[in-house]
């Protein structure tokens, strides 16, 4: 047993509910969450079918999707502890602290990847299989793998993170759309700028961990190339939504080029760090314009 662990067995009765947010990474459930009541919520609306009269899809939906990605968060901590303790964002994580150890984070995760999982099979087969899909590339291919292996980490990981949306739809109506696959490239491309703002502003942390994020393997300048690419398939993506509207599509065409006016910026402003957090909160605020826009629209269509 290793010092964290023995730590985490005197700890254990300090496990307290911020360790237990902390552990399954609350941020990241609420967003994920927020992205599956969208395609959850889309799917009514476009489809005609009752909301009302389907309160058990709603809540089986949103919990399930909830759990599945607070049990990917719980395991991911779990597979990090070797490296989380490098770096300054990560190291007062619950696993490092010893408040939780790695035996009862590994039990935490599998109690709500299973109920999740069994939450979502419960409205749709296909909601369910998406949820152990979206599992399966979180845990298996990014986090054991990709992430310490790849310099398209963060790409492979995206994969992953555009799940919720399909499972939402899914869940309440198990057949093809453009709407669906729009939601997940949506999600597809958002992350690549996101999650490299972050490693252009923690590339040291990341270099000293020896994860092969892309600024700390090709540089900053490159990674800002990298970025404008994707914001640049963002831009053309509305233009396939229009079943959500005239004024969908004019509001995630401004979001874009200002997004993308930002990206251009970057080349030109020499302070890449002060950059990137404008960039982050650039992110933040338009993954939350975007998907509340696409439910208060989608009402008076």
């Amino acid at each position: 047993m290793n010092q964290i662990e023995k730590t985490g067995e005197l700890s254990a009765s300090r496990f307290t509910v911020r360790d237990f947010t902390e552990l399954v990474k609350i941020g990241i459930v609420n967003s994920n969450t927020i992205t599956a009541f969208t395609g959850m919520w889309l799917a009514f609306q476009l489809n005609g079918i009752s909301f009302i009269q389907n309160v058990d899809v709603i809540f089986f939906t949103i919990v399930g999707s909830a759990l599945i990605v607070a049990a990917s968060g719980a395991f991911n901590n779990v597979i990090d502890r070797d490296i989380d303790g490098i770096m300054e964002r990560t190291k007062n994580r619950p696993t490092m602290t010893g408040k939780i150890s790695g035996k009862r984070a590994l039990m935490v995760a599998l109690v709500l990847g299973v109920v999740g999982t069994i939450m979502l099979f419960m409205t749709t087969w296909q909601a369910g299989v998406l949820g152990v899909i979206g599992v399966f590339l979180y845990v298996v291919v990014y986090s054991l793998y990709a992430k310490r292996k790849l310099v398209s980490n963060t790409v492979i990981g995206s994969f992953s993170g555009a799940v919720p949306p399909l499972i939402g739809w899914f869940a309440v109506e198990p057949s093809f759309s453009i709407v669906p696959i729009m939601l997940f490239l949506v999600m597809f491309c958002w992350q690549p700028p996101h999650f490299y703002a972050i490693a252009i502003k923690r590339k040291e942390e990341y270099a000293a961990a020896g994860i092969p994020m892309l600024p700390v393997v090709k540089g900053i300048e490159r990674t800002k190339k990298s970025m404008f690419f994707w914001v640049i398939l963002l831009t053309i993506l509305p233009f396939f939504m229009f079943e959500l509207g005239i004024v969908y599509v004019f509001l995630a065409t401004l979001l874009n080029i200002g997004w993308l006016a930002l990206s251009i910026y970057g080349f030109k402003m020499e302070d890449s760090i002060k950059w990137a957090k404008w960039m982050f909160v650039y992110s933040l605020n338009y993954m939350t314009i975007l998907f509340v826009a696409m439910v208060v629209i989608s009402i008076f269509l």
